[in-house]
């Protein structure tokens, strides 16, 4: 067994390779079907959104006698207006309970009976109300810096890279990232608070980190890829790919293991929170940005170029030349295939660029002087 290390020295060079973007349309067709997935469970059974959005009353128990929360659940079950009661504590200090709108004599009705179950004063039982006019104000700006944020990426994405492609393949992966971490909390149902809408706005800019890191290597090794007719642009871009797994990998890990503890402390320890919406939200992010970084942007973006003219004329004269020379010029794939040859090559690591030291037997030799 090879050490992590070898393997990925290995990956870089290009002695051993995955066939991610040969088998684009395996792993584009997944993407798809889960973002299809995903837009079903956001319509049905959709989101369980907080009391910041929807709009309600909010009660806080400031140093009850216990953090049981039965008292709650069972004066929620006692008053008619608490029927829809969400029951949370807050850390180790109080426990939270959420309602629907109350009028002024039902909020005082539910403050006296939690303080009494609780065994503090009303004084101690702090009631808010939140105004449906308020979340709905939440939520149209929590949509509209979603769309903003898009619009500005494509048009940052396309001006750096200096192609549309890139950036539609960038903005692509992201829409995955964003529906399918938002499906994960419809069909758990846990509430979407601000908190979330934070965390999901953060696991955009990382699952774009790691997007561009990808593609900065693929505009690299395709910067005059037409000059050669040894690989296809999709072989290359494979060869990318697998040039920076490990990167990916070892970044996803170092940003994984802070935020799973951070989200079992606050789920288990401090009873949810803010705490837990937004490491929830990274957590389910992160793993997801990571995978769409590899299996999804990167075969997205050769499924895009390959449809252009002049990367179909430089893929048939690839295949070209293979039918007319030796197999030996390119090194054996271990299986798939890629573009419309069923022969599978792998791109490898190019060799140093002139002004690089290649050794004494690249160097230039004088011829001796004839001696008179």
């Amino acid at each position: 067994m090879i050490s992590y290390a070898q393997w990925g020295n290995e990956l870089y060079s290009g002695k051993r390779s995955y066939n991610i973007v040969g088998r684009r349309k395996v792993w584009l067709s997944a993407g798809l079907i889960l973002i299809a997935l995903s837009i079903v469970l956001l319509i049905v059974p959709g989101l369980s959104t907080s009391i910041e959005f929807r709009g309600g009353s909010e009660f806080t128990i400031n140093n009850p006698k216990t953090m049981e929360l039965q008292p709650a659940r069972e004066v929620a079950a006692k008053l008619p207006q608490m029927t829809s009661a969400h029951v949370s504590t807050l850390g180790t200090t109080g426990v939270r309970v959420q309602t629907d709108t109350m009028t002024t004599s039902e909020s005082r009705e539910a403050t006296s009976e939690l303080a009494k179950v609780y065994g503090v004063t009303d004084k101690e039982v702090t009631a808010t109300q939140i105004g449906p006019s308020w979340g709905q104000d939440v939520t149209n700006k929590a949509l509209k810096s979603l769309v903003i944020f898009i619009v500005l990426l494509a048009i940052m994405l396309t001006i750096y890279f200096r192609t549309w492609t890139m950036s539609a393949a960038a903005v692509f992966a992201l829409c995955h990232d964003l529906l399918i971490t938002g499906a994960v909390f419809a069909v758990t149902r846990v509430e979407v608070s601000p908190a979330t809408v934070i965390g999901l706005l953060t696991i955009l800019a990382y699952s774009l980190y790691d997007t561009v890191v990808v593609f900065d290597k693929v505009r690299e090794l395709t910067s005059d890829f037409e000059s050669q007719s040894r690989f296809t642009l999709g072989e290359i871009v494979n060869l990318a790919v697998n040039q920076t797994m490990v990167r990916s990998i070892n970044t996803s890990v170092v940003a994984i293991l802070p935020i799973a503890s951070i989200f079992v402390v606050s789920t288990l320890i401090l009873g949810g929170g803010t705490l837990r919406d937004i490491s929830m939200a990274l957590l389910i992010g992160t793993i997801i940005g990571t995978w769409s970084s590899i299996f999804i942007a990167s075969p997205a973006l050769v499924f895009m170029r390959n449809r252009e003219k002049r990367i179909k004329a430089h893929n048939q004269r690839v295949h070209a030349r293979r039918t007319k020379t030796e197999k030996s010029e390119a090194v054996k794939a271990t299986g798939g295939d890629d573009d419309t040859t069923s022969s599978s090559y792998r791109a490898i690591a190019q060799p140093l660029k002139a002004g690089q030291h290649q050794g004494q037997g690249a160097q230039p030799h004088r011829k001796p002087r004839s001696k008179r």
